[in-house]
């Protein structure tokens, strides 16, 4: 016979319930800081939230067992992860403990992919989860709800996600819990961040990563980060790595980063529960001596890093779950990581060992008559805010933490005439942040954040005010710009810039992740994550609006001319097209006034994923800054200066274009039409918002249609210049009147280490080609058009071979200005 699961607490009211031979131990207290009625409350709550689990995952009706169990109780689809969840469970009553005795702010993130029942369930104890969800009351009905609601259609996943009060974590993809929890920490004083690593979870790079985040904390000026790693052993089949490594190397592992290791493990839950009061007891006073010292001493003087406090918790998975189903060991194994007893509906002794397994909760000790919560395991929960689930930083931050930005115009680029002016297109944005760092250096709302990159991609300015972010050793003689108290988060890892910014904006702050355009897919998936974390918490009327993830692209495809093709890769811009129109944004300013203008968008926007795609390079200035607010609120329009056509004159050829290297190779194309091909008119038109061409039915910045026939004509061909991969713009034409005349040279994936003129000329985007495409889809004369071309060619020929020749671009090309 299956071993039935045991009950933690002896209670003769319930041995009816509990089959013969079954181990029901005698009451013990344990040895600990808890005394016997705080310790014997504790147990009992997280039987409440085990209870809930599992209910949550298994059951449809009679949400108090107060009838016989019966297969039209349960869910007809049994979905959800069980294995983790009591381990969660126990932190968060320990969390409580914690809160309740010292009173600080803390949120709760649960790295454990599917820790959701788990999470849901300390919410609904707690309340917070009915304040955000009235109709889930706390009573029986609430439960039944509750209970229905989980992984099935229209309710919530099995996973921690934007619908759970408390969360700023998705838990659908791991690796990324850590990161979060320092982006929440920065500039957070008061804030402790229990981030739960899971031992599958910290088998992923970006997990690995993070546990050097303490190499950031300033403990002077920032929060703290209490780090829980919890090993169960196993992933969904497999042994964890970390599960079947030894304490000692597990210490030497992780102590390496800064942290102080300490262990606890077990499976009985008086010992366990002790142990860990004790270690959570003198984490809680490890970290607020570190601040303490720091704060002394203050923010710029913080030369070592702290050994911060982590813990390492063993316990079972699936911890007082059924210890055997079918003969086949299920607690402590993979068997119990999703659902351990799979065929209730089906089966009368799966269905009898379920009714043992949640009656040996003892559900009626733990909620009263009407389905709540009893009093005594209320006392045991935080008041108001201090509850996690309702913790201000864990919804948008407490407000009053709005940003305060400088005039963008005081920063426009004057020129004489558009297409003569050659400027470091990204240098003027780090002024404007550098004024924006000094303008809120008392609100602590700002940081940027770049692998190593910020002064490669011309943002340097803002050190002119703020340094780079190190807490550890310096050689002041080498180092630059290297400060614990720095704003400026400078490591060679996308995933964690990412991350950090991630949390800071969920938590109400503000920042920019600048980086190498190709290296932006690196943490592509973290850019997917996030939209889809925004587009969810849009529709929820409790979730506050937070600052957009502002994502800056530099170091170009077109322009890495000693990097090689390793560097050269636009995909971000693919990847953010597939996302709702109701979040994402993607921006190709083509010069300095109208990046401006966008950035100072970006920066002040709510609830979005901005994508800013510029080059670092020097590059010509078209846009006065009037003109380049006007270009950018409609997002694409003709520049007439440009065009070839008289007003009110239809074009043979649209010629059009998006991003700054494109834009360039499109004028120079259109002024040698000018030159050599007079009669041919061609209307110039640049894209700098891209979702404005998509119909106003997928994006809100789409055009009527009416407006882009306007701008495009019905059936003039176009040649479309882009900065990106060819078919983006066919995706986003998709429902355009006669799109097929949308003739679209972009990134082929052809590069290499060569010159900039060279790298347009392998994808077909150079001038030359350009102008091919125009005479070719503009003219009716054939033997002249075919003449056009061979020179067009020649063209092509003599400048590749100038370039093998000089390791340089002709003269011509290299200096070439707009003279039309």
């Amino acid at each position: 016979m299956a071993t039935e699961p045991r009950s933690f607490i002896f209670d003769p009211a319930i041995s009816s319930a509990v089959p013969a031979g079954t181990d029901i131990p005698e009451p013990s207290h344990g040895e600990g800081p808890l005394g016997e009625d705080e310790l014997g409350r504790m147990l009992r709550y997280w039987a409440a939230s085990n209870y809930l689990t599992a209910g949550q995952i298994y059951l449809q009706e009679n949400p108090l067992l107060r009838e016989p169990l019966s297969p039209d109780d349960i869910k007809p689809r049994l979905l959800g992860h069980w294995g983790t969840s009591p381990g969660l469970n126990m932190i968060y009553v320990q969390m409580n403990r914690l809160i309740r005795k010292h009173g600080f702010d803390a949120i709760y993130i649960a790295g454990p992919g599917h820790g959701g029942p788990s999470l849901v369930a300390h919410t609904y104890l707690e309340g917070s989860y009915t304040e955000m969800y009235p109709d889930v009351t706390q009573d029986e009905g609430g439960m039944r709800r509750l209970f229905r609601q989980f992984s099935t259609p229209g309710g919530v996943p099995s996973h921690v996600s934007v619908t759970t009060p408390g969360s700023i974590h998705e838990g659908g993809e791991l690796g990324y819990a850590l990161s979060h929890a320092f982006g929440a920490a920065f500039d957070n004083p008061d804030l402790i961040v229990c981030a739960v690593v899971g031992d599958g979870e910290a088998e992923t790079g970006p997990l690995a990563g993070a546990w050097q985040g303490t190499a950031f904390l300033n403990p002077a000026r920032d929060g703290a980060v209490l780090p829980i790693l919890h090993l169960n052993g196993y992933k969904i089949a497999n042994p964890t790595v970390l599960g079947r490594t030894s304490d000692d190397d597990i210490a030497a592992q992780i102590g390496g980063h800064g942290y102080d290791v300490t262990f606890v493990e077990g499976d009985d839950p008086v010992q366990v529960f002790q142990d860990m009061a004790r270690v959570m007891d003198d984490a809680y006073e490890k970290i607020r001596a570190i601040q303490a010292d720091a704060r002394e001493r203050g923010a710029a003087n913080i030369t070592e890093r702290p050994r911060w406090p982590m813990i390492v918790l063993r316990t079972p998975k699936g911890w007082t779950g059924p210890d055997v189903v079918d003969g086949d060991p299920v607690e402590g194994t993979f068997r119990a990581h999703q659902v351990p007893l799979s065929g209730v509906r089906q089966n009368p002794d799966h269905l009898k060992q379920l009714e043992v397994w949640m009656r040996s909760y003892r559900p009626g000790e733990l909620f009263d008559e009407n389905g709540t919560l009893r009093s005594e395991l209320q006392s045991l929960i935080p008041e108001g805010k201090l509850r996690m689930g309702a913790n201000p930083w864990a919804n948008g931050g407490p407000g009053g933490l709005d940003l305060d930005l400088p005039d963008f115009r005081d920063y426009e680029v004057v020129f004489d005439r558009p297409g003569e002016k050659l400027v470091e297109n990204t240098k003027p944005l780090g002024t404007l942040l550098r004024d924006a760092f000094t303008r809120n250096a008392d609100r602590d709302n700002l940081r940027v954040f770049s692998p190593d990159e910020l002064a490669s991609n011309r943002l340097q300015d803002v050190l002119e005010v703020t340094n780079r972010c190190f807490v550890g050793p310096q050689v002041p003689a080498v180092d630059q710009h290297i400060s614990p108290d720095g704003r400026a988060m400078e490591v060679l890892s996308e995933h964690l810039c990412q991350g950090w910014l991630e949390a800071y904006n969920l938590t109400g702050r503000h920042g920019l992740f600048a980086t190498y355009e190709a290296f932006a897919m690196v943490s592509a998936s973290m850019t997917v994550q996030h939209t889809k974390w925004l587009e969810e918490g849009r529709q929820l009327s409790w979730r506050k609006p937070v600052p957009s993830l502002n994502i800056l692209l530099t170091s170009t495809c077109w322009r890495n001319d000693h990097n090689g093709f390793s560097h050269q890769g636009p995909g971000l811009i693919d990847v953010l097209l597939s996302k709702r129109g109701t979040v994402a944004r993607i921006y190709l300013p083509p010069d300095v006034n109208t990046m401006l203008s966008v950035a100072d968008h970006c920066l002040r926007s709510k609830n979005y994923v901005n994508l800013i795609v510029i080059d670092k390079q020097p590059h010509l200035q078209y846009l006065t800054m009037e003109q380049a607010i006007a270009h950018n609120t409609v997002g694409l329009g003709e520049w007439e200066w440009a065009s070839t056509t008289q007003p009110g004159e239809a074009p043979d050829v649209v010629m059009a274009c998006a991003g700054d290297v494109p834009t360039q190779e499109a004028l120079a194309a259109t002024e040698w039409l000018q030159q050599h091909v007079p009669e041919l008119k061609v209307r110039f038109v640049n894209v700098v918002d891209l979702m404005a061409m998509i119909t106003p039915d997928r994006h809100p910045h789409g055009m009527d249609t009416a407006r882009f026939e306007e701008v495009f004509t019905w059936e003039t061909p176009v040649v479309f210049a882009f900065h990106g991969y060819r078919a983006a713009i066919h995706e986003i034409i998709h429902g355009r009147p006669n799109s097929s005349r949308f003739h679209v040279h972009g990134f082929q994936e052809q590069g290499t280490t060569t010159t900039p003129f060279q790298m347009v000329v392998l994808n077909e985007m150079s001038r030359f080609h350009l102008a091919k495409q125009a005479i070719r889809r503009g003219m009716k004369n054939t033997v002249r058009t075919e003449h056009l071309q061979e020179r067009l060619d020649h063209e092509i020929a003599r400048a590749t071979q100038y370039a093998m020749d000089h390791f340089e671009d002709p003269p011509e090309i290299q200096n070439w200005t707009w003279q039309g």
